[in-house]
């Protein structure tokens, strides 16, 4: 599984919007790798904002 797919499946199981700290201690990824993936997602529309610095998946 790599960077995106655990922090959509962190987020997914989390059940409830996430901030990159959060899913940094949720999913034992470093800050860099979940950085680089929410820029990822973000730029894929795989992840959106419903609250300020808060992410959930688009699906």
């Amino acid at each position: 599984m790599d960077a995106k797919e655990k922090v959509i499946d962190t987020m997914r199981k989390a059940a409830q919007p996430l901030s990159a700290g959060d899913v940094v201690k949720l999913s034992g990824l470093s800050k860099e790798e979940v950085d680089k993936a929410f820029k990822e997602l973000k730029k894929e529309n795989k992840i959106v904002s419903p609250a300020r610095c808060k992410w959930e998946p688009t699906e």
